[in-house]
């Protein structure tokens, strides 16, 4: 009888632990069917309810496979040469739910909503957010941080104290000092071309990884001055890296994918760290030449230093506003959104003025005009009105960033329709940019003229130019992207004729960028 009350004592704790595992097991499950299945669908009933169309939810990816079917058929084959209908390449699940269900639709990524919008004033209002009612998708911050956690990423308090410090290391008058490392690299550029030109004076060049060296050359020089080496090595990481962060994000809706160790996820934390490591090294020789007297600050570091330092003293704090952790995930950033984002637009620029030769001989009138073969000055870059009309128009048509991506922080109305706090929307720039009811019905056409009267007056709905957001959250480096654009342009434009060569594939592909799939093979003709 003993022996019995003694088993009857040892089962009852583990009655106990079964039980309450059972009960776990039971919530998660519970959680998880909420998730996957319940609650998207009472979302979708209650968006329709107010009148919003789109897709219905499938259990349990959504339009994802849609998504990937259309994407992989929009790639599949090249674009005619003539055509610049980018959107049906780059976002063709986007343009379609556009197309049939409205400028303001509803379509499902896994269990998440998503909201693509296509209306130029509720772009504005999205980017603008006022109250703080919209931010970054924090599913996607998750995983860019891994790439850069700089300003792009940061909310509130912490956000407003970054953009005052970097806004100072972007004012045009700094712009200024950097102008001699543009044209440094840009003059290495050329004498580059020079020298492989034949003795017909005329040389094939694929122009894409010419300006990402170009670009990274510009980032490394004009962010580091003297540690131009180390820079180059950081360059090289980033661009590796942003393309292993596309590669997770296709992911994200596979929960904790970021987690498992897999080769890319181990590969983009190896990174991560070399980086960070290479970053802090530079910072510290740098502040460290700073306290002794002998470091100029004419590059972005110091810069950034500099105005660090003075805004932590004019606050009364003993500590710096911006500890080495966010400078560092600062310069992470500017490789980044500097490096590929200009890389693009120069090499984009040079397709379509191969394409279009009379805008090529305008542009070259103007640069001749303005510089002769004088290396460009900045008074002379701002009076450059033919190329400016050009790099707008390019943006508008092969814009570098194709899509931006917002989350409802809180309940909020937009465009008559309250949507609750989770609830993503999708800004498609590239199919605002190839909308004839904002462009006109000559939206698929280069017309760089149609900016001849400023960015303002070139739309219906204006302002409809988001190549560089909108906003409080417009992008900070612009000035430097356009600055560096327009110093290359002009240099190239000063020495040579181009065409595009007949090997060259017309297959715009969206990576972290617009970028040509084939390359962009142009035919040079020394002058």
């Amino acid at each position: 009888m003993a022996t019995v009350d003694g088993a009857s004592q040892l089962a009852h704790p583990w009655s106990l632990l079964c039980a309450l595992g059972a009960l776990a097991t039971l919530w998660w499950a519970w959680r998880a069917l909420d998730r996957a299945w319940l609650r998207p669908r009472r979302l979708g009933r209650a968006l329709r309810a107010q009148g919003l169309r789109g897709t219905s939810y499938r259990f349990p990816s959504g339009d994802m496979r849609e998504f990937v079917r259309l994407g992989a058929a929009a790639l599949a084959v090249p674009m005619p040469p003539s055509s610049h209908a980018v959107a049906q390449r780059a976002l063709p699940f986007d343009l379609a739910a556009i197309k049939q269900h409205g400028n303001v639709c509803l379509s499902w990524f896994g269990p998440e909503a998503r909201v693509i919008v296509n209306e130029p004033k509720l772009f504005r209002e999205i980017l603008s957010n006022k109250n703080g009612r919209f931010g970054k998708q924090k599913s996607i911050l998750s995983i860019q941080i891994l790439l850069a956690d700089g300003l792009t990423s940061h909310q509130g308090e912490k956000w407003v104290a970054h953009r005052r410090i970097i806004n100072h290391a972007f004012h045009l008058e700094k712009l200024k000092r950097m102008l001699p490392a543009f044209a440094a690299c840009c003059s290495e550029l050329i004498r580059r071309w020079q020298d492989s030109v034949g003795a017909d004076g005329v040389q094939e060049i694929d122009v894409w990884p010419e300006f990402q060296n170009l670009t990274g050359d510009v980032i490394s020089r004009s962010a580091f001055g003297s540690s131009f080496s180390e820079g180059r090595r950081i360059f090289e990481l980033q661009s590796e890296q942003a393309q292993n962060v596309v590669q997770m994000s296709r992911a994200m809706h596979f929960p904790c994918y970021r987690f498992l160790p897999t080769k890319l996820n181990r590969r983009t934390k190896a990174n991560a760290r070399e980086v960070a490591e290479l970053l802090k090294g530079i910072i510290k020789k740098r502040e460290s030449a700073m306290k002794d007297g002998r470091a100029e600050n004419d590059d972005l570091l110091g810069l950034l230093l500099e105005t660090n330092t003075k805004e932590s003293q004019e606050t009364g704090s003993s500590k710096p506003t911006m500890t080495t952790e966010d400078i560092v995930g600062e310069l992470k950033l500017l490789y980044f959104a500097g490096s590929d984002t200009t890389a693009v637009l120069l090499t984009w620029t040079m397709v379509l003025l191969s394409m279009y030769p009379e805008w090529q001989d305008r542009a070259r009138e103007e640069v001749l005009r303005v510089f002769g073969k004088n290396s460009p000055d900045f008074e002379g870059i701002n009076h450059l009105k033919v190329v400016t009309m050009i790099l707008h128009e390019v943006l508008r048509l092969y814009p570098p960033i194709m899509l931006l991506g917002r989350e409802a922080y809180e309940e909020t109305e937009l465009g008559g329709i309250t949507y609750p706090p989770g609830v993503t929307f999708a800004l498609p720039i590239a199919c605002i940019h190839h909308d004839p009811d904002v462009w006109g019905e000559d939206v698929g056409e280069f017309k760089p003229e149609r900016f001849a009267e400023g960015v303002s007056k070139a739309s219906k709905d204006s302002p409809a130019l988001f190549h560089f957001g909108w906003g409080p959250r417009v992008c900070v480096g612009q000035s430097f992207a356009l600055l560096e654009a327009k110093m290359a342009l002009s240099m190239i434009l000063q020495q040579f004729l181009f065409e595009l060569s007949p090997s060259y594939t017309h297959s715009p592909f969206p990576v972290s960028t617009l970028q040509p799939q084939h390359g962009a093979q142009i035919k040079l003709t020394k002058i």
